[in-house]
């Protein structure tokens, strides 16, 4: 029903907020809220058909789940409800522009915003109090914004946390108590900071026989060794990214960097808090440059293309070092592999000559059949794989040693701790063992998960010895495959 039926109950729905900042003095509560709004719209004899409530967002812009949730339906046709009720228009919109802007997307479907502390009528000079409020309300929210944010970088200055996530090998703990407040500082996470240490080392040095990892290849490293984050997810290539450049872990946290809308802010608007170093800065600059590297954004265009020809991107003039491209003769039939100096300058440029690329492919196909397919020489090229690989295995074996040995002995400690609590020695109601029992808990249940792991992949198909028979059957299918004209490895 549209707010213009005169005879008709006006269907209302309640728009309830609070923000995320901590509620100022005379701020009024969800459940305060509530109780106003269902008591104005019963005064009213409005009929109350729906409530948003937004507990803990600013109002300063639109990204809001149940604010879009109102809008979306206060703009469909027909409208569900006639009137939005708030308890005051900076529960709707603190921000001038936005405020009117989504008044008029409302009124357009006939659906009309009222505030119960801030009642005002249709006429042009209740339109003009309400836009000095909605310019007051945003006046005010900009500058407790910009108090807040004072308070937050003196407190970064004196070495305290300002209470957002830690970052991933860290955790928050109180420092000390002033007043009322307790001021909290970060350290060491014991349970997770291996797992940053051993990030680094995988991009640095790898595992075993891979070589340095890239961020890639180090999230499906953790994945598949079943490492989680924190919170028992599996690591995505932005995460493992992050981890890799933070500063945080070289005991430099960046406090107030970016503001809240993802834009940089200048170099000295930012607060560096001093906290425990979990990598040296030497390996931390180290992969920097590592990932500097292999940024696409800082490297030379990649010269293969993918294409059905096997020696495109890899093959260049002997005269003038230039990529030797595919040509086709007038009838499209035979294909050449010619200097595209030659083809672009003409002779001024090279004197370099066409080969038929059958001619070519044939030429390079047969010389890596007999220099590297052959299975004699094939054994003897993973010779020295293979016994990294066992080497590898015999590290893995020793692993599964230590993680069975810590599981056994934190068995034995919660045993003793048992002993204790029946013997009346000890108290099971002290919080301080309790938290020791859950530790060892959670050291002997992941130790056993690790141990678990770890063996499966050792006993798995992959880490089975390479039998002569299985190095012929690869020659032949590599040797197919280079032979291959359509896909195979011609890409």
């Amino acid at each position: 029903m549209n707010a213009s039926s005169p005879n008709v109950a006006l269907r209302a729905a309640l728009y309830l907020r609070v923000s995320t900042s901590r509620q100022a003095e005379h701020d009024v509560s969800i459940p305060d809220q509530k109780r106003q709004g269902e008591a104005w719209c019963e005064s009213r004899g409005f009929q109350l058909v729906e409530t948003f409530v937004e507990p803990g967002a600013s109002a300063t812009n639109d990204r809001r789940p149940e604010f879009q949730r109102m809008i979306e339906a206060g703009t469909s046709r027909p409208a569900p409800f006639d009137v939005v009720v708030v308890h005051s228009f900076s529960r709707f919109f603190r921000d001038h522009f936005e405020l009117e802007f989504y008044v008029h997307k409302l009124a357009k479907n006939g659906v009309k915003l009222v505030s119960i502390t801030q009642e005002m009528g249709d006429d042009p000079m209740h339109v003009m109090m309400r836009q000095i409020m909605a310019l007051f309300d945003e006046y005010q929210s900009k500058e407790n914004a910009k108090h807040v944010l004072r308070a937050l970088k003196e407190n970064a200055r004196q070495g305290f946390w300002n209470g957002s996530l830690p970052p991933i090998g860290y955790r928050v703990v109180a420092a000390e108590q002033r007043g009322a407040k307790v001021k909290k500082k970060l350290e060491i996470d014991p349970l997770h900071a291996d797992t940053i240490r051993l990030i680094y080392r995988l991009a640095l040095e790898g595992e075993g026989d891979t070589g340095q990892m890239g961020v890639k290849a180090i999230v499906k490293y953790l994945n598949g060794k079943g490492i989680f984050t924190r919170d028992g997810g599996r690591w995505g290539i932005g995460q493992v990214h992050r981890v890799l450049t933070r500063r945080t872990y070289i005991g430099e946290h960046r406090f107030n960097r970016r503001s809240n809308k993802g834009e940089v802010k200048p170099e000295e608007e930012v607060v560096t808090i001093e906290v425990p170093t979990i990598i040296e800065r030497e390996t931390f600059d180290t992969v920097q440059r590592l990932l500097q590297a292999r940024n696409p954004k800082t490297e030379l265009p990649a010269r293969v293309v993918i294409g059905p020809t096997l020696l495109t991107g890899i093959c260049y003039c002997g005269n003038c070092g230039g990529a030797m491209t595919i040509r086709t003769g007038k009838s499209g039939r035979y294909r050449y592999y010619a200097c595209s100096i030659r083809a672009r300058q003409g002779e001024t440029g090279c004197k370099g000559r066409a080969i038929p690329m059958d001619k070519l492919d044939d030429m390079v196909v047969h010389h890596i059949e007999d220099r590297l397919l052959d299975p004699d020489r094939l054994e003897a090229m993973l010779g020295t794989v293979l016994g990294r690989r066992e080497d590898q295995a015999e590290r893995r074996r020793q692993h599964i040693a230590e993680l069975e040995r810590r599981a056994t002995e934190s068995e034995l400690r919660l045993k003793r701790l048992y002993d204790a609590i029946e013997g009346g020695v000890a108290d099971l109601d002290d919080p301080a063992l309790k938290e020791r029992i859950v530790g060892l808990k959670v050291i002997r249940d992941q130790a056993r998960t690790d141990a678990d792991r770890a063996q499966a992949l050792l006993d798995s198909p992959g880490h089975s010895a390479i039998s002569p028979a299985m190095i012929e059957q690869f020659a032949r299918v590599a040797r197919e495959r280079i032979r291959g004209r359509e896909g195979g490895y011609r890409r």
